[in-house]
Order: structure tokens, then sequence, then C-alpha cells
């Protein structure tokens, strides 16, 4: 199976961080702590768009963030969160993390989102930090940094549109005349031997995904001349272009050949065969088609639209795209949609805290415990003097002297290293 791929940055917003103020007014000369927290970060969020058919904007823009918070001020003020960050894809799109392979979301339901990236919380302001033996708190929280994933886009929709018919009935003459694919072309069966894909622009927002199926002939339900690897990839178009050799240049009959194709695609599912058609009549230049198109058209009782093509010339071919782009707005996708999953990263729990060792460095890890150092100014004595409050009142520092942390020794949390001093 094709699968259209692509790999993106994005950046969720940082928390804005709180502000240290005081509450200065003419008749109150003792005003206590005014400072106001900090704006919560944007989130990164991917949605489902069902107007979009490919990842190739994915191809021009690789990095994405969303808006940081604002900044608390005094007088209680909070400060604006910041703005959060659509991405839109098509509907199938499979959501991973880059690094690890670890599935976030299979999205199948259009209009559908999930959240890829969470802004940072604001950071409190110090009027948060007020209590009556700490009146005149001179510090406030910095803002949560957002998160930043790599991530692996695989789009699992071969096509919108497929071509299909017997080899050299001119199914790769077709796609390179309507779209920048450029296949091999040459006058021999099984010229193409992997499906093709094709992007056919007809106006703007309208377009699609035209794949030209290698040739099929009979028994290929059977798995003959690669059949099954060429039918799987019918499965996932929602609308079928018959292209038949109407001139008979191998010498064959053009009914025979649009009804062993058929058989072929009822033998390997039942619901191919019921896929929408359209017929392209090709080779319409040459001597002998239009008699053949006569009695095709008076065998075919009207089941299935047919459109008189050139693939040569490319006349008829704008008709049949603008068909082909009408019936696509009104189908739905071929796969039975029922519900999107979500697989949250471990990146987006919440952790309990541990402790291991690296050498002489005792390592904490855990989420929250990250957090708290992330969010404090650690050039401010009296913030630094309220986390150690904090670690002990998580129990960290019996968990450290439990490891076997002694004076002096190195801790680490997330980025930052400490000496250990015992409280």
């Amino acid at each position: 199976m094709f699968v259209d791929e692509a790999v993106i940055e994005v950046r969720a917003g940082g928390g804005g961080n709180g502000c240290v103020s005081f509450r200065r007014e003419k008749y109150v000369p003792r005003g206590g702590p005014d400072g106001g927290d900090g704006g919560r970060g944007g989130d990164v969020i991917i949605q489902v768009d069902r107007n979009l058919r490919t990842l190739m904007d994915f191809r021009y823009r690789r990095n994405y963030a969303a808006g940081r918070g604002e900044h608390g001020q005094g007088s209680h003020k909070t400060g604006k969160d910041g703005e959060s960050l659509i991405i839109r894809v098509p509907t199938g799109t499979v959501v991973k993390d880059f690094n690890t392979g670890e599935m976030i979301a299979d999205l199948k339901v259009p209009g559908k989102e999930v959240v890829v990236a969470r802004g940072g919380k604001g950071g409190r302001g110090n009027a948060r930090f007020a209590t009556s033996t700490r009146q005149a708190p001179r510090f406030a929280e910095k803002g949560e940094p957002g998160e930043k994933r790599i991530l692996k886009l695989e789009l699992k929709l071969l096509a919108d549109v497929g071509l299909v018919g017997f080899p050299n009935a001119g199914k790769s003459t077709i796609l390179s005349r309507v779209s920048a694919a450029r296949p091999k072309i040459a006058d021999y069966p099984f010229t193409t031997r992997t499906p093709i894909l094709g992007m056919v622009y007809l106006e703007e927002d309208k377009s699609f995904v035209l794949a030209d199926i290698p040739g099929l002939i009979e028994g290929a339900h059977r798995g003959a001349g690669l059949g099954h690897q060429f039918l799987r990839h019918v499965e996932r178009t929602r609308l079928l272009i018959h292209v038949v050799d109407m001139a008979a240049v191998e010498g064959r009959d053009p009914r025979k050949d649009f009804l062993v194709v058929n058989e072929e695609l009822r033998k390997y599912h039942p619901l191919l065969a019921e896929r929408p058609q359209l017929v392209a009549a090709n080779k319409m230049d040459l001597p002998g088609a239009k008699d053949n198109l006569t009695r095709f058209c008076q065998q075919q009782e009207d089941k299935y639209p047919i459109f008189p093509v050139c693939a040569l010339t490319g006349e008829g071919l704008k008709e049949l795209m603008w068909e082909a782009a009408r019936r696509l707005e009104q189908s739905m996708p071929v796969e039975e949609i029922t519900s999107d999953s979500f697989i949250p990263s471990k990146s987006m729990k919440e952790e309990l805290w541990q402790i291991r060792r690296e050498g002489q460095i005792f390592v904490i890890e855990g989420k929250s415990v990250e957090r708290l150092v992330a969010m404090t100014d650690l050039e401010n004595p009296e913030a630094i003097h309220h986390l150690h409050k904090t670690f002990q009142r998580l129990g960290l520092e019996r968990a450290l002297k439990k490891a076997g942390v002694k004076q002096g020794d190195t801790v680490r949390v997330g980025s930052v290293e400490f000496e250990y001093i015992p409280g």
C-alpha cells in the first residue's frame, strides 16, 4: 500500500510568567502582593479536514508553533492565554511520534481532533504565595515551557480515483495528461509495475489524487500478473475510471475486456464491483474505434457513464476529470467510518517521580517534578527556598536519603543540576 508521509516539528506555546507586584495606593501604605498569573500557552491540535486529500502541503512547511501566554500584571491581572494552533490533515491520517514510533492517534472521522502538544501552564503571581507567615513574597513562577515534538504523519489512503483496465489501455498516458506525474509509457504489457500517484488540479480548492493502477488481467484475483498486489490499491479508491481500448489495438474485444476486469474486481471483493465507475473509451482517434463504441454503448444499457477520449491528444479528458471531481464531492470515504482511536503519548501523561543514578549523579524523573523546576526562578533565593520546601513536602528529601545521597552530591532534575544540601 502506498502511504503519503510527512515529518513535522510542533511546539506548543509556553505559559506566561507570573508577576511580582505590590499594591501601591495613596492611602494604603502597606498594600499586599497583587501580582497576577501568566496566561496559558496555546496547544497544537491536529484536526481532520474532509476537504483535504493529501499531505502535500507539509512538504513546504515543516515547523509549527502555537502562541505563548502573556505575562501576568499588577492589580491581579492575569495574562491572556496563547492562541492554539490547528493543523488540518486529510481523513485517514495516522499520527505517530517520530522518535519512538508510538502511535498518538488514528484519525478516521472528519472533524475529529487531537492535541499533540500541550501548552505550558501560566506561572503563578506572587499574590498566590502569600501566607500568614509570608505576607510579602517577592517571587513568582515562570511560565511552563510548551511541549515540543517531532511527528510523523502517514496518510493511509492511496487515492481518490483509480484508473483500471487491461494492460496498454492507455491509463499511464491519461495520468500524464491530467497531472504532473510522469509514468513510464511504452507499448508492451505491464510497463507500469507499481501504482503511480498524480494530483489533478482543476481550479482552486478543487483537486483530487488519481492513481494509475497497473493493468489487470484475467485471473488477477488469484494473483495472476501480480493481481493481488494491484487489487489491494483499488480498495482505497472511492471512484474508478475504467479505461477501455476502444480501437482494439491488441486484437481483444473491448466489451469482453470490460467484463473481465469487472469480474476480477468482484471475485477479489464483492464491494469493489459496486464501486462507482466512469468509462473512458480511449483511442477514439484510431480506425474502428467509433464502430466499437457504438456497439459498446448498446450493450452497456446506460449502467456506467461513458466518455469518449483520446489520451494521446487530450481530447475529452477535461470533461472526464470534472465529472470525477463532481462525483467525489457527493461520495463518502469507502472505508466504514466507526470511530477514531486515540492513544495518549507517555510524554502527555502525568507520571510519578522516580530516582535513579547515573554514576555519581542522582537523577529525579517525573513530569510533575520537572515542571516545578522549569517554573521556578532559579536566580531568586526566595523562589529556590520555596522549591526546596515543596520537595520536602513531596517526600523527595526522604527518597534521596534512602537512595544514598550525601551532602555535596549532584542532583539533576530535567536539565538543571543542584548541589545537595540537607534541609
